[in-house]
Formats: structure tokens, C-alpha cells, sequence
């Protein structure tokens, strides 16, 4: 049972740690301290929701359904070149960078957009539902795999935006706005080239 559980864990934490949309979202949201606490636990309530799906097997039914995959590639993508370009016009104007000349964004606007890079990003159904959901299968107590899985993410999610957090007085300025703004921006392109891509 426990080995069941590891397993999961380790699996999840392997996949999730790999930068992306999601986890440069929740990045983003601990340097500026804007919502973190939601942002997180929409995250990983969000992963072990995808996560369960798989486990119970609607990876099948979505694998056999192209049209599906194809269509939510082409909106996630085109969400990814969206944010991607905003981040861009930050990176670019460092002075509308500084947290305390910015109003704080609202809590409904910060967690559509952390549904969004979570819902909208194909990855994210493809680590979750498909390949944890798959591998679950695999092993004798499955439902403790997506346990492990699940608390990988909790585990994930808290440490990244308790770590920004933790830094924020240190990178509280313009430049490192700027710099991480314009990282993002490359980050989201590349994901976004390759959905459109693969």
C-alpha cells in the first residue's frame, strides 16, 4: 500500500517540477504576495481532481476522442500567446513593474486566470489524467497512487509559492520584474509552439 503511494508521489513530483505555465503562474503570485493560499489550493485541488478522472478511467474515453484533444491544443495554446505577450509588455515597461505602484489584482480575476493555466494547458491532461490516471492502473491499491500522487502536488504547489514568498522582500525590485516577466514570456511561447507543434 505505501509503495503504491510512493510511487505516485514520486511520479507526480517528477512531472510537475518541470517549468511551466502553471507552475510560473503560482511563481509569479508569491513574489507579488497577491492570493497565494487560493492560488495554491486551487492548483492542487485542480490536479487531484484531473488526477482522480484518470484514475477512474475517463483517460480512455478522452484519447479516443482526437477532435477533443485538437480543440483544447489550439484554445490552450492561443491562452499561452495571450499571456505570453502581456508578460512580454511588463518585461518591458519595468516601471509598472513595481508591486507597490501596482494595485493588487482582484481574487476572482487571479483565480480565472489560475483556472485557465490549469484547464487550458494539454500537458496538464496528459500528466494527469492520462499518464498518472494510466500508470494508477498498474499498481494494486491505485487509488492510494493517486494519494501520493495528489499530496506531490500539495507538496509542489506550497513549497514554490512559500519559497517566492519567503524572497519577495529581496526581489522586490523593477529589474527582477522585468527579467522574470520577460522569462515567462519565453516560457509560454515555447509551450504554446509546442502544443501547436506536437
Amino acid at each position: 500500500m505505501l509503495t503504491s503511494a510512493l510511487a505516485g508521489f514520486s511520479l507526480s513530483i517528477a512531472l510537475i517540477v518541470a517549468i511551466g505555465a502553471q507552475n510560473a503562474f503560482v511563481l509569479r503570485q508569491g513574489l507579488r504576495r497577491e492570493h497565494l493560499v487560493p492560488v495554491v489550493l486551487t492548483c492542487a485541488v485542480s490536479d487531484a481532481l484531473l488526477i482522480g478522472v484518470g484514475i477512474a478511467g475517463v483517460g480512455s474515453v478522452v484519447t479516443g476522442r482526437p477532435d477533443l484533444l485538437t480543440t483544447i491544443r489550439w484554445g490552450g495554446a492561443v491562452f499561452l500567446l495571450g499571456y505570453a505577450a502581456l508578460a512580454a509588455r511588463r518585461a518591458l515597461r519595468p516601471g509598472a513593474l513595481t508591486p507597490a505602484e501596482r494595485p493588487p489584482a482582484r481574487l476572482g480575476a487571479t483565480l480565472l486566470a489560475c483556472l485557465a493555466f490549469t484547464y487550458l494547458n494539454p500537458h496538464v491532461y496528459l500528466d494527469t489524467v492520462l499518464l498518472l490516471g494510466g500508470i494508477a492502473q498498474q499498481h494494486p491499491h491505485r487509488w492510494l497512487f493517486g494519494l501520493g500522487a495528489a499530496a506531490a502536488s500539495v507538496v509542489w504547489f506550497t513549497a514554490l509559492g512559500a519559497g517566492a514568498y519567503r524572497l519577495a522582500p529581496l526581489l522586490a525590485r523593477a529589474r527582477v520584474w522585468q527579467v522574470l516577466d520577460g522569462v515567462i514570456a519565453v516560457v509560454m511561447v515555447v509551450v504554446a509552439a509546442a502544443l501547436l507543434l506536437g
